[in-house]
């Protein structure tokens, strides 16, 4: 995996030679989360599955878990089997991933709670102040705060002010 901070860095030095000096603030400290805290989830319906262990929010649905909040047309949250704990969340529809200081758009996203991965799928845009960077898959260790990003990778770095 390669650590965003030296992405941006790489980045800024090879591709944009003019701002070689500008330092670049793409670190996903912000991009963390805490697998224990408590889950919240609202939205206009659910339907579960008993038998696939398996309950789906549809509309407009938000989902919480301390700082960081995940918005979509549809969540599909799977449980583990012997914990009887949410083990995963599935979105699709406009899937929208906001922290403290970041902001992640994409079409789909899985976010593995114990893992502590999240994977945004379909014109990824993660920004961070006036940074970005898009691609069209991007996997986060929220635990490591590392990603990679794969598929048309394209960055817009800003100079510091």
């Amino acid at each position: 995996m390669i650590r965003t901070t030296a992405l941006a860095v790489l980045m800024t030095g090879l591709l944009l030679p003019g701002l070689a000096t500008a330092q670049t603030q793409m670190a996903l400290g912000g991009l963390t989360a805490d697998p224990s805290a408590p889950v919240e989830v609202t939205a206009e319906s659910l339907s579960v599955d008993q038998a696939t262990g398996r309950a789906t929010f549809e509309g407009d649905v938000l989902i919480g878990q301390g700082d960081m909040k995940i918005s979509a047309a549809t969540v599909e949250v799977v449980y583990d089997d012997a914990s009887g704990e949410i083990a995963r969340l599935e979105a699709v529809g406009g899937v929208t991933f906001v922290t403290a200081t970041e902001a992640a758009e994409a079409e789909s996203a899985v976010y593995d709670i114990s893992g502590g991965m999240l994977t945004l799928i379909g014109d990824v845009l993660l920004t961070q102040g006036r940074t970005a960077l898009s691609s069209q898959r991007m996997e986060i260790d929220l635990a490591a705060g590392t990603a990679q990003l794969t598929g048309g990778v394209r960055s817009v770095i800003e100079p510091a002010q």
